[in-house]
């Protein structure tokens, strides 16, 4: 076989590779070397800014596969045939941490799903909790720096963790499920995903439903305590990432069924809850996990930067018969999962690889911008409405209108029966067994003990004791054992 030729960026070929060219033999680099430049200038460039948050991640692809008829609630064309299979690629990722952080740390897990749908790509964008600390999108880059490196002291802070947490008392419910047991999953693939957010759903005839996602795990639940996680860290900080990659290279490929929990969006307004507050589950006895389909990774990224650090997902990514629902922190995500990209990748990230459409093609009158590649517009018109047979609109909405009335102000949200911020904090505590308990009482009282402000720790404390009586009692005892020791 013939060797392929090395050449430069422009495509020239390259005598030699090993040595630098000098002013005579042992002499100083000559300036001309544009070889050794254009070597050292693109080195210098290989990253680019990480996440801010979700910024240590791995991914696969695969596909998704329909197993029940959800026809009657929504006309997205991926989900319309019982059978029909879709390719996907999907992103896990830590939040807290940065790139180089370990896996195997007590972290909520990002859960985002990149469906390549014949009618665009549709992002689904979540976590491995279903629901979160905050519930408006103000809050969060104050809620991301106070669990992120101390500006001082460059490193996390249990002071400003726990002091955020004080003053967010929403947060109580999404701090117990951190805390316990789920809060280090083993790996990737035993761990459950959620849309978290509220969506909706549109069928045919134009009826209107929110849904929630939930992925349940074929493998099985698995987490680590918080003294097995130290012992693999300390073996391999990339474990989850191990573990991925090496299921899928030897066949073992990971599935998860997709459930959904449906609600007529009629029963929304008078829900004993909030149904678009992202700090509140939906009770499976209100609106039963109905099953749709089966989600199956198969094939590993053949390059890890330009396929994982370089996957943008953006929730604003919706395709016909699915849209956004007034849940606050979705609406603002819709505007900033997208803008951060356009910041980190570039106005043309959706034309690489891994974020372009497949079973479709883009279509539209974008043009230009760094790195643009539209050279299937030739010599067409940038502009619309045109005479020159371009693109145009559908005149049908991808989902129905949600209803607004009131005047424009910065309202809190509107108050439902149920609406406290303990009370299904209080109710996940209830379904724990007694060794759980034991357990969320030690991760929790093992942080809050570090904080030096006694104020701080106190209305964290009240949380506690507002969610159950046993609950606070319990973790405020344990939180004085060891700040006395």
């Amino acid at each position: 076989m013939t060797a392929r030729t090395l050449t430069t960026e422009a495509g020239a070929p390259i005598a030699d590779n090993q040595n630098s060219a000098t002013a005579g033999v042992g002499g100083p680099i000559v300036l001309q070397d544009q070889h050794l430049l254009e070597k050292l200038a693109r080195f210098n460039r290989e990253r680019i800014p990480e996440r801010i948050v979700h910024a240590r991640g791995s991914g696969a692809y695969g596909h998704f596969e329909v197993t029940d008829d959800v026809t009657a609630f929504t006309r997205a064309d991926f989900l319309s045939t019982v059978g029909k299979r879709t390719e996907l690629f999907i992103r896990f990722s830590t939040v807290a941490d940065s790139l180089g952080g370990a896996d195997a740390v007590r972290d909520p897990r990002g859960f985002a799903v990149k469906f390549y749908t014949e009618e665009g790509n549709y992002d689904l964008v979540g976590n491995n909790t279903p629901v979160f600390f905050i519930k408006d999108p103000i809050k969060f880059p104050d809620f991301i720096h106070s669990q992120k490196r101390d500006p001082f002291t460059g490193k996390q802070e249990p002071d400003n963790v726990w002091d955020f947490w004080a003053h967010s008392p929403e947060a109580t419910h999404q701090v117990t499920w951190l805390m316990g047991d789920r809060g280090i999953p083993a790996s990737y693939r035993h761990m459950n995903g959620y849309g978290s957010h509220t969506y909706q759903w549109t069928n045919e005839a134009g009826e209107a439903f929110f849904v929630k996602y939930h992925f349940k795990t074929n493998q099985g639940i698995r987490c680590l305590s918080a003294e097995q996680a130290q012992g693999v860290v300390g073996k391999d900080g990339n474990s989850h990432q191990t573990d991925l990659l090496q299921s899928i290279e030897r066949g073992v490929y990971p599935s998860w069924t997709l459930y959904v929990q449906i609600m007529p969006a009629a029963e929304a307004a008078d829900y004993r809850f909030n149904p678009f507050d992202l700090t509140k589950v939906w009770p499976h006895r209100d609106y039963p996990l109905q099953r749709v389909g089966r989600l199956v990774l198969d094939r590993n990224p053949d390059n890890i930067f330009a396929e994982v650090e370089q996957a943008a997902f953006s929730p604003n990514n919706f395709v016909p018969g699915i849209g956004p629902s007034p849940d606050k922190m979705l609406q603002g995500r819709l505007f900033a999962y997208a803008d951060a990209h356009r910041y980190r990748l570039g106005v043309n990230h959706t034309q690489l690889p891994v974020n372009a459409p497949r079973a479709t093609s883009a279509d539209n009158y974008g043009r230009d911008g760094s790195m643009a590649r539209n050279a299937y517009d030739r010599r067409a018109k940038n502009y619309e409405p045109n005479s020159y047979d371009g693109p145009v609109q559908t005149d049908r909405p991808l989902s129905a209108p949600l209803a607004v009335t009131g005047h424009v102000g910065t309202h809190a949200a509107p108050a439902h029966p149920k609406d406290d911020d303990f009370f299904q904090a209080g109710e996940l505590y209830r379904l724990m067994s007694k060794d759980e308990k034991k357990r969320l009482v030690e991760n929790i009282a093992g942080g809050l003990s570090q904080v030096s402000r006694d104020d701080v720790i106190e209305k964290n404390l009240a949380h506690f004791h507002a969610a159950d009586p046993d609950y606070g009692a319990r973790v405020e005892a344990r939180v004085r054992e060891l700040r006395e020791d």
